[in-house]
């Protein structure tokens, strides 16, 4: 078994705004990488947007690709994050699962929304071992584990298969909801998971 968030919450954790010419270059490219793509943003726009020296960028970071893995990383800790804060506000595994779809739903109607960050990461490296893609696919495995887990909690009887489901809808719903129609994207995903947790006991 084995995708992610870009929720809305996640996206306001990590434009908070922090000290020091790192931050302001972790920030920037978050930014620049999920609005326009990874290799469509070199290090002269990243360092004149983020007000940094050249010394400084290739201090904290040495070379792009290092800001790329840190990047993801950061979505990752944004993504453990947002499933937390809403669990922490759930009375069940089933009413957290809704409020997964909740926010999902709500992501898919956010302004400059691109589709999901590790699937589009993903895409722009090759090699399955280059350490983006490692990340994305520890990330996917983790996003799973937790359905996986969610369902079980909430009775589901087949709750492997169901937390697998449940991420290829959401794969496609983001994808829809990028490149198509997004209500109905919407719509879609939400009648799927609500199958789902009709089996829940």
């Amino acid at each position: 078994m084995t995708v992610e968030f870009p929720p809305s919450a996640v996206q306001r954790s990590l434009n908070q705004p922090g000290p020091g010419a790192k931050m302001r270059v972790l920030t920037t490219a978050d930014r620049l990488f999920y609005d326009e793509g990874i290799r469509t943003v070199g290090v002269d726009r990243l360092i004149a947007e983020s007000t940094v020296t050249k010394a400084t960028f290739y201090k904290h970071f040495g070379a792009k690709d290092n800001l790329v893995v840190e990047y993801v990383n950061r979505r990752h800790a944004a993504a453990e994050a947002e499933l937390e804060s809403i669990r922490e506000t759930s009375d069940s595994p089933l009413e957290t699962l809704r409020g997964i779809v909740v926010s999902i739903v709500d992501d898919l109607q956010r302004p400059g929304f691109r589709g999901c960050p590790f699937v589009n990461a993903a895409a722009e490296f090759a090699d399955p071992e280059h350490p983006v893609r490692v990340i994305v696919l520890q990330h996917r495995d983790w996003y799973t584990e937790t359905l996986d887990d969610l369902f079980r909690e909430a009775g589901h009887p087949l709750s492997g298969d169901a937390a697998d489901e449940f991420l290829l809808a959401r794969d496609g719903a983001m994808v829809g909801g990028y490149a198509g129609d997004t209500i109905a994207a919407a719509a879609a995903f939400t009648r799927v998971a609500d199958r789902l947790f009709g089996d829940c006991r």
